[in-house]
């Protein structure tokens, strides 16, 4: 599990949303990394090596030289930071708040809504144990988020602007779950163009258009 002095090594399964953030921006950035899948059925989370890199044993983890960062959006700053340039991290302070406002937005409206609330509640648990009315509340919600993203991307074909930046990941990272469910999918012109531009992206359709089929009424991991 040791990563080697001058090599960068990410920890996680490819089927877990964190990582595919993480994973997505590490290939866009034209990364060299070393991928060792972690967590689920992969295990090696409760191991002291592991603990030793986080102590909440959980995936992502970042080993970057003789960095060592956990948390997926703290991974997410971080590359940006070290490898980004100015298209990922950039000089002014207010732009980079721009890209927190939405990152931070993602993990607190967005992920809740559609990930724990629809993802979870309905696709993950079996169908004896969902709760139908919480779902339809989440679903609600999901795309009351979506519609602030067509709102923001009506006049720009990124959330960071004019390209891709560290802006669009968290919230880009759902969209093809999203998209995959079969779930009801109200007609949003500007979330589907950005979703489609995303998807002409090869680390986005490596890293975040991955089969989820394994987790469909799986609570466990």
């Amino acid at each position: 599990m040791s990563a080697a002095c001058g090599k960068t090594t990410i920890w996680g399964r490819r089927s877990s949303f964190n990582v595919q953030k993480v994973l997505w921006l590490a290939d866009e950035l034209g990364l060299d990394y070393e991928h060792v899948p972690a967590g689920g059925q992969f295990g090696q989370l409760d191991t002291p090596a592991f603990l030793a890199m986080n102590p909440h044993g959980k995936v992502p983890v970042l080993r970057d030289d003789d960095v060592t960062v956990w948390e997926s959006h703290a991974i997410l700053r971080y590359l940006a930071a070290r490898h980004g340039g100015p298209a990922f991290w950039p000089v002014q302070p207010a732009a980079r708040a721009r890209a927190d406002a939405w990152m931070d937005w993602a993990q607190t409206a967005l992920q809740p809504a559609f990930l724990v609330g629809v993802f979870w509640g309905y696709y993950r648990t079996p169908e004896a144990q969902r709760e139908t009315a919480a779902v339809a509340r989440s679903l609600d919600a999901t795309h009351a988020c979506l519609r602030k993203l067509d709102e923001a991307l009506a006049d720009r074909p990124y959330l960071s602007g004019a390209a891709l930046g560290l802006a669009d990941v968290p919230a880009a990272t759902s969209l093809y779950r999203y998209y995959e469910l079969d779930i009801p999918h109200p007609p949003l012109a500007h979330v589907r163009a950005w979703y489609d531009r995303l998807q002409a992206r090869p680390a986005y359709r490596q890293h975040v258009m991955v089969p989820f089929g394994e987790l469909r009424g799986r609570l466990e991991f």
